[in-house]
Formats: structure tokens, sequence, C-alpha cells
């Protein structure tokens, strides 16, 4: 297992990226990615994943409840979606003449950022 410095190099999902879920209980469902955690090597993808949360009144602003929101789900268990092949893909890079480097769909090789 690499160390957690090295994480944020290798991680392949960004924000705004278009994902779908391979594993778990979520298994099937796309969203886009809302937030990116390195440190965890997570995500908070939007409306999957779903917990619910009891929250205290915290004035009459916001009144107590039950509060739906994402939890982060491990970015081994996400895929990103490809626009061009509109199915889940590996992520490949590329490197282009000036030294930009881009990520490339392993399927189609369609620029993905």
């Amino acid at each position: 297992m690499l160390p957690n410095a090295l994480w944020p190099e290798i991680m392949q999902i960004r924000k705004n990226d278009s994902v779908m879920v391979i594993a778990g209980r979520e298994r099937g469902k796309t969203g886009k990615v809302l937030r990116v955690i390195p440190s965890k090597q997570a995500a908070v993808i939007e409306r999957v994943n779903l917990v619910k949360r009891h929250a205290r009144a915290r004035g009459p602003q916001q009144p107590s409840g039950i509060i739906e929101k994402e939890a982060p789900i491990h970015i081994s268990n996400l895929m990103v979606m490809c626009d061009k092949c509109n199915a889940p893909v590996r992520v490949g890079r590329k490197i282009l003449a000036d030294g930009e480097k881009l990520r490339v769909c392993r399927r189609c090789g369609e620029a993905i950022d």
C-alpha cells in the first residue's frame, strides 16, 4: 500500500467528474463528484450513499430534525464515466507535446478533462 502522501498523485477521480459506483449497496448508480478526500482515498457523490443524521436545534434558523446527506465512498468502488462511450471506463494518461498531462478514456481515447 502506498503512503497517503502519494495518493493525490495517483487519484484519477476529480471534482465534477461523472462517476458510476461499481461495488457495494449503491452499485450501478451514477452521479457527479461533489468533493474528493485524498487523505481517506474517498469521494462524495451527489445523491449517492445517503445517510441520515439527527440534528439538534441550533436556534430559530436551524431547527432540529433528521437530515439526509451524502457519505464518502472509497475511490476503489468508483469508475469514471466517459461522455463519448457513455460507459464506465478506466482512465489513462497522455502527455502532450507541451508537457501537459491529460486524462484519457482507455476505451475510445477521448480526453476526459
